[in-house]
């Protein structure tokens, strides 16, 4: 099974915003980035980057952009909830709009075609 191209360019746009958001947030809190935070979020992108183009068409690749997907639309929410001290930058809150759209967008596309993967017949090849 083919995957659409309307999910591989949202799920590969919103990584890319995620790495700006990352930034952003290294740069507002740089005491917060320790080694294992670091690793950890660039294991995450790695994770989302092989779901999409490795994986891509599988129902694995479909889960992942799809947990990737609701993770980023989640990003608006979960820093209206934390405290205001610091000034938030143009880039930054169209950032984390760009991750809410776009994660959502990557979401509805990922679990339609996870849907659509679960109800097809299975083949077997050579058969």
């Amino acid at each position: 099974m083919k995957q659409p191209a309307a999910l591989t360019i949202a799920a590969l746009v919103v990584i890319v915003l995620t790495t700006l958001h990352l930034t952003h947030d290294a740069l507002h809190n740089p005491d917060e980035m320790t080694a294992t935070g670091v690793t950890i979020l660039l294991l995450i992108v790695l994770v989302m980057l092989y779901g999409t183009v490795v994986l891509a068409g599988r129902r694995l690749g479909y889960l992942i952009m799809l947990l990737g997907g609701l993770a980023a639309a989640s990003m608006p929410y979960l820093h209206t909830m934390g405290p205001r001290a610091t000034r938030w930058g143009f880039l930054f809150v169209w950032t984390l709009f760009g991750l809410g759209v776009g994660g959502l967008f990557t979401a509805v596309l990922a679990a339609r075609a996870l849907w659509r993967s679960l109800r097809a017949p299975s083949s077997v090849d050579g058969a």
